[in-house]
């Protein structure tokens, strides 16, 4: 069981939540925070019923990255590739060549919505009645981020088919149940908030609509408990269990076409929002459908995770990034205490490197990996690596990311780029040579 949260915590985390309902004049608002694989406190405002962590609210968009976990399972298992064009698994759409990872990523130029009245407020049916054309390719390929709903509701066909099953029944077998989400569906099941939206000029509300989204379902129609949301927020800090590889999960995390290493950023990688906020890199996904705003957020390092949930069409501050800065302020996670730990190269082959003039030092990290970057106050490249099949080590991230690292007794090798211990060794492989008469004044 998740250790419950300081009283005080407890106080400061009710009172951000309870102002961000008045304020946004929420029907009824539901949070948590998430720590030690489930809620650490949770709190309901409003005309929410107890047990307010049993209340359904619609999930939206946060719906997307269930169906990425569910692709991903079939990519773990050989079944698609990343780099498949989708035509291979679901023929017949305009934008059969571009591939599962673009869609996972939308950056594969869909369009933002699907043809037709607007699925979040129409009842849906099957790819073919969406009758899609050339005008629903906007974008190149990989040209840039384009968020795409119709994007997801492919992916969802795409794990129909492969599974000859529905997308409900796949997510529902093969993500939820195995993750301990019984209160999680694509349609509600009472106790349930209705959708409301709320008149921007006077304090009445109008019920939104509901309805089944057919191929569009992969997008945004899930339905979830705050409960339930807890414990997806537990699988995205690295409690997978038999759902997912942590590494594929690691994977998903990773951003797709943004430089993390800059200081603020917001990004998305396969099937997960990933934001740099104050400092923290914030893993998760948003959801708004009519009537209804949500929100599931983890702090990886913090190994904290933040979940909101809300009957309203619009007009909330966000709440989950400020749970979690309370949360990170009031008690701060202790990290375990450093321990001796054998390097995974030769002590010799630690220390200062040289690349032309530049000094770097190549260090071992926790978990048998090596980090290689220039020295503090200097400017370089830097990245973690781990080790490879083939005796060579393999980057993680930053510039070098998937670049072979190859480490010799007076040199090192970074995808061309030669370090060596003395600045231009002479007597090293650096490429051009080295000048014959040497350093001079």
């Amino acid at each position: 069981m998740p250790d419950v949260v300081l009283p005080s915590t407890a106080r400061l985390l009710l009172a951000r939540t309870a102002r961000v309902q008045r304020e946004g004049r929420a029907p009824s608002l539901v949070a948590g925070v998430v720590r030690d694989g489930g809620l650490a406190w949770s709190a309901g405002r409003g005309d929410v019923p107890e047990p307010h962590t049993d209340v359904q609210y619609r999930l939206g968009s946060i719906s997307k990255t269930v169906t990425a976990v569910a692709v991903m399972r079939l990519r773990d298992e050989g079944r698609v590739h990343l780099d498949d064009p989708l035509d291979r698994h679901v023929p017949g759409t305009p934008l059969g060549d571009r591939t599962v990872g673009q869609l996972l990523a939308h950056v594969a130029g869909a369009a933002a919505e699907s043809p037709g009245s607007w699925w979040e407020r129409a009842p849906g049916g099957t790819l073919g009645d969406l009758r899609l054309g050339a005008e629903h390719v906007v974008l190149g390929a990989a040209r840039r981020f384009h968020y795409s709903n119709l994007g997801f509701g492919l992916l969802g066909e795409l794990v129909a088919r492969l599974r000859g099953r529905s997308w409900e029944d796949v997510v529902r077998t093969e993500v939820l149940e195995p993750l301990g989400m019984p209160r999680t569906t694509p349609r509600p099941v009472a106790p349930a908030a209705e959708g409301r939206a709320v008149h921007p000029w006077a304090d009445v509300v109008l019920p939104e609509p509901e309805h089944d989204a057919g191929v569009m379902a992969a997008a945004g129609q899930l339905w979830a408990t705050l409960a339930d949301l807890g414990r997806f927020a537990a699988f995205l800090l690295g409690d997978t269990g038999d759902v997912l590889a942590p590494a594929t999960l690691e994977e998903m995390t990773v951003p797709a076409g943004v430089d993390s290493s800059a200081p603020g950023w917001a990004a998305y990688g396969l099937g997960l929002q990933v934001l740099r906020v104050d400092g923290r890199t914030l893993v998760g996904h948003g959801g708004s459908m009519p009537g209804f705003l949500a929100g599931v957020f983890v702090d990886r390092e913090e190994r904290t995770g933040a979940v909101s949930l809300a009957n309203t069409t619009a007009g909330l501050d966000p709440l989950v990034p400020g749970l979690l800065a309370d949360l990170r302020a009031a008690e701060p996670r202790v990290v375990e205490p450093w321990t001796p730990s054998a390097p995974p190269v030769p002590l010799e082959a630690l220390g200062i490197w040289f690349w032309g003039p530049g000094p770097h030092a190549l260090r071992a990290l926790p978990g048998g990996l090596l980090h290689l970057g220039p020295l503090p106050g200097r400017a370089g490249r830097a990245s973690r690596f781990a080790p490879g099949d083939d005796g060579t080590w393999v980057g993680l991230d930053g510039y070098y990311a998937g670049e072979p690292l190859r480490i010799a007794e007076d040199h090192l090798d970074v995808g061309t780029f030669v370090f060596t211990r003395t600045p231009y060794d002479p007597d090293a492989p650096v490429p051009g040579g080295v000048d014959e008469a040497g350093w001079r004044a």
